[in-house]
């Protein structure tokens, strides 16, 4: 439940702290005031507490920022809340502190105690710690695809309708895949020879990695070729035949000058070396000039080549890998085309299986919910009878679909719409179509009392849910939501004085001006207060001593029902 909220600076409250009493049995915390007093303002740190959007404008005027922090205190029985506390990161107190902080700049920070936190997962957590109902859900239940949302939380059907959303899922992902598969069938003859023929040339062609470098290397010696056989020739003739003999003498004089003198042994070998080099130069020169032919031939064979080679990058890559790498992947789908029947068999297969099992969720959560219909319209009627609706009918329509796969969706077959009738002696019709505003309000404050009593939230939250409504039928929802407050903390933002008088805590909301600034204040209320308040709301400005004397009735009543 909600025990502490702390506000500064959001809108026109500059500082705010709120304690609710938790020792009472009744938990009934109403919040009442004029119109444009700021009632509204609590539903907004509410709001930003859950992770909702922020807008800069609520930071109040001449604020840095604005920060809205609340204390709630956990059920120890509540096991999936904890759990998920302590997954996130965020231990597995019973006490939760959830901070939110809204700068000028536009940053927004929240945190779980006291570590920072997304508001995706604050969003998620505080789903099961509190519940607000407001003015706009009544205009969910004019909307029909939200009622068999309805009604799987009544009868806890969720965990069923995932299972059903993920079977149908896998199933149309499969059957997606299937239709490709059958349409490339169609195109395979055709594709698979074009592919085989692409291969087929690329490994015809033996390809080797570098070939095209060294082809290219060879095709550049072959167009040279006479004259390389005689720039070789003469120049082999002047190393062997001039310069050889040149070098031979040179040694032999080197061997004699290291003979008679030792200081000439060094040079002797540095020019001896280099006279041994040169002749092995000459050996060198001799062997390239031997392997030089002219040959017209083989060189039409390496042009050839090199053409055909860069036929093949035109069609299939820059590189040789890269033409190679086509070929791989190439012999690799026609394997796959080869196989492609066997694909389609599997998938089938696959596609069949899912589509059962989808089939068979689907039936057990259609059975399943027709149960919980049944049982729901049962306990709609037993609650709108204690909100006034004496004779009231509530009805679960169901559409007539045929249960075959074609009509099958990811929540099912099932096509679910709440009819009403406020008369009797009238048959149900759609809620668009015969509910009022009041009635709105006490049908979705009869669906949110059932439902507080299927789920683990502590804490709900009425922001005006009393629209339209007044007389006996505002008697009614007063003492529906004093029933609710009786196992559930219930927060009320109300104008009925019939539902002030029966909260166990009593906060009014004013606007006041202070230094030339107008701002929103909340305060508790004791017993003469709340008779003062409860005046303004029976009769306004216009409040006599009768009016003092139904106040005082009213709160009497209210404290003892």
């Amino acid at each position: 439940m909600l025990c502490e909220l702390r506000i500064k600076n959001l809108a026109l409250i500059e500082t705010l702290d709120l304690d609710f009493d938790r020792r009472n049995s009744v938990n009934l915390v109403v919040m009442t005031g004029e119109t444009g007093a700021g009632k509204s303002i609590m539903l907004r740190a509410i709001h930003l507490l859950t992770g909702g959007r922020a807008s800069l404008d609520w930071v109040r005027n001449g604020a840095q920022s604005c920060e809205i922090e609340a204390l709630f205190e956990l059920n120890p029985a509540h096991s999936h809340l904890l759990k998920k506390l302590d997954e996130a990161g965020f231990g597995n107190d019973c006490q939760v502190i959830i901070k939110r902080v809204i700068t000028r700049s536009g940053r927004s920070r929240l945190y779980v105690n006291g570590s920072l936190a997304t508001a995706r997962t604050v969003s998620d957590l505080t789903a099961d710690m509190l519940s607000v109902a407001g003015q706009h859900d009544h205009q969910k239940l004019l909307q029909p695809a939200l009622h068999l949302d309805i009604l799987d939380t009544l009868g806890e059907h969720w965990p069923m309708r995932r299972e059903l959303g993920n079977l149908f899922a896998e199933w149309q992902d499969r059957k997606t895949r299937l239709s490709r598969l059958r349409e490339e069938e169609q195109e395979k003859e055709q594709k698979r020879d074009f592919l085989k023929f692409q291969v087929n040339e690329i490994r015809e062609a033996e390809l080797e990695p570098g070939e095209d470098e060294s082809l290219a290397l060879e095709k550049k010696r072959l167009k040279s070729a006479d004259i390389l056989i005689k720039v070789s020739r003469e120049s082999y003739r002047l190393l062997s035949a001039e310069l050889m003999d040149g070098l031979i003498r040179l040694r032999r004089n080197m061997e004699q000058l290291a003979e008679l003198d030792p200081g000439a042994e060094k040079i002797r070998e540095e020019i001896s070396g280099f006279t041994y080099l040169a002749e092995d130069h000459v050996h060198e020169l001799r062997y390239y000039r031997d392997s030089l032919e002219s040959d017209p031939l083989r060189l039409e064979i390496v042009s050839e080549r090199l053409d055909m080679i860069r036929r093949l990058k035109r069609k299939y890559g820059e590189s040789l890998d890269e033409i190679l790498e086509f070929a791989h992947k190439g012999e690799k789908e026609l394997q796959r085309l080869d196989n492609m029947d066997r694909q389609i068999e599997e998938l089938e297969a696959e596609v069949d299986r899912a589509e059962r099992a989808a089939c068979r969720v689907a039936r057990d959560l259609s059975l399943a919910r027709r149960k919980t219909a049944l049982a729901m319209e049962e306990a709609m009627e037993k609650e709108l009878r204690s909100l006034a609706f004496d004779n009231a009918g509530f009805h679960v329509n169901w559409q007539d679909v045929e249960q075959v796969p074609e009509k099958l969706r990811a929540t099912g077959w099932d096509r679910g719409e709440f009819f009403f009738s406020a008369n009797p002696g009238e048959p149900p019709k759609p809620l668009a179509k015969v509910a009022s505003g009041g009635e709105l309000s006490r049908l979705m404050l009869a669906m949110k009392c059932l439902l507080a009593r299927k789920d683990m939230v502590e804490t709900v939250i009425f922001d005006e849910v009393d629209a339209g409504i007044g007389g006996e039928a505002a008697e009614a929802v007063a003492r529906k939501i004093r029933e609710l407050a009786e196992h559930h903390q219930v927060f009320c933002i109300t104008h009925l004085p019939q539902i002030a008088a029966r909260g166990t805590l009593h906060f009014r909301v004013k606007k006041e001006v202070a230094d030339g600034r107008t701002q929103s204040a909340v305060e508790p209320l004791g017993s003469a207060q709340r008779v003062e308040e409860l005046m303004r709301m029976l009769a306004g400005e216009s409040a006599t001593e009768q009016t003092r004397i139904w106040a005082e009735q009213l709160l009497t009543a209210g404290s003892e029902s």
